[in-house]
């Protein structure tokens, strides 16, 4: 179940993220469960295997844009590494920040899950 309390102990910046929803709780919490179904680092992952940065780049470029909106701090930082260097195309082991995001999914995915 996700509760404005299980994502400060998540690590989100609750604060900024209610702020952004105009101190709205309901509101910031509809916005938190409605990006938990979303499967595209799946997707990033597979065209930085490809080595497509260009599409990978769009992937990660949209996640961060979702993931910061809502101040969902632990899983916005590795997609945001990874973000900016697709941004410069370069070819580097992106398997950790990889791995930390789809880590930090699965906490936020087991959120959700927990107690519903």
């Amino acid at each position: 179940m996700i509760t404005i309390d299980n994502l400060r102990e998540y690590g989100a910046d609750v604060n900024e993220g209610v702020k952004r929803c105009l101190d709205d709780e309901g509101f910031y919490i509809d916005l938190v469960k409605s990006v938990i179904p979303d499967e595209r680092i799946p997707e990033l992952e597979k065209h930085i295997a490809a080595k497509d940065f260009d599409k990978a780049f769009e992937v990660a470029h949209a996640l961060k844009g979702m993931y910061g909106n809502i101040s969902l701090t632990p899983i916005y930082q590795p997609i945001c590494q990874i973000t900016e260097l697709l941004r410069e195309k370069k070819d580097v082991d992106y398997s950790g920040y990889l791995a930390k995001a789809k880590a930090e999914k699965k906490r936020l995915d087991d959120l959700y899950t927990a107690r519903k």
